[in-house]
């Protein structure tokens, strides 16, 4: 079986499907793998790696498409790409389905197999491919750190000689996977966090990593 990735649309996803330790252990179990070339060069796995792995690199993405069984992606392909998919290939990624079903139905008609990984179920045999809960830890932390580094002031209390700048103050609204991470990450760079969350059950988590959480009375 040949796995098959070509690279995203850069301007809105920079993540990559198979990373240089993912390709190892595909070909580990007997499987081929196959990449256009520069495929992660913008993360820093340059074409040397993947090469001394023995993955394939085609310069040209519609090849890999063609010489591949399945294809991982982290976003449906381009229209002009969609067309190149052969009957009974396989399509593993996140495709929001809810929001590409034309798109989706249409290859679905064209006998191609379609594996939408943010629809498995919550159960503990599919937790290894929870990509949901991986995912949303990273933009809590990412969401954080971002906006660190757009604040202008320090983030911690510092006392000095010549005065004290007081810590910076950070709400999180939402206390999910993301938002928990997001506290987390805030509060170890000596923010003062607090956080609102419609669950009360939350309320415990939020304390936990050292946050204040933030009660807000209304009606339904």
């Amino acid at each position: 079986v040949k796995i098959g990735s070509i690279s995203e649309n850069l301007n809105s996803e920079k993540r990559i499907s198979i990373t240089p330790e993912v390709a190892n252990k595909y070909i580990n179990l007997g499987l081929e793998v196959c990449l256009n070339s520069n495929y992660g060069s913008h993360l820093g796995f340059d074409d040397r790696k993947y090469k001394e792995l023995k993955v394939e690199i085609l310069n040209d993405s519609k090849d890999v498409i063609k010489k591949s069984d399945l294809i991982v992606q982290l976003d449906l392909l381009d229209d002009d790409k969609n067309n190149l998919i052969k009957e009974n290939q396989t399509l593993v990624g996140v495709f929001n389905p809810y929001g590409n079903k034309e798109k989706i139905d249409d290859l679905l008609k064209r006998k191609i197999n379609i594996f939408s990984l943010e629809l498995l179920p919550r159960i503990t045999r599919a937790q290894s491919m929870d990509i949901l809960s991986s995912q949303a830890n990273l933009a809590g932390y990412k969401a954080v750190i971002d906006s660190f580094a757009k604040f202008e002031k320090a983030i911690p209390m510092m006392m000095t000689a010549a005065g004290t700048i007081t810590a910076a103050k950070v709400l999180v609204v939402g206390a999910g996977v993301a938002g928990l991470q997001a506290i987390a990450t805030a509060k170890r760079m000596g923010a003062i966090v607090f956080a609102t969350d419609v669950r009360m059950s939350s309320k415990e988590q939020v304390e936990s990593l050292g946050g204040k959480f933030l009660t807000v009375e209304g009606s339904e």
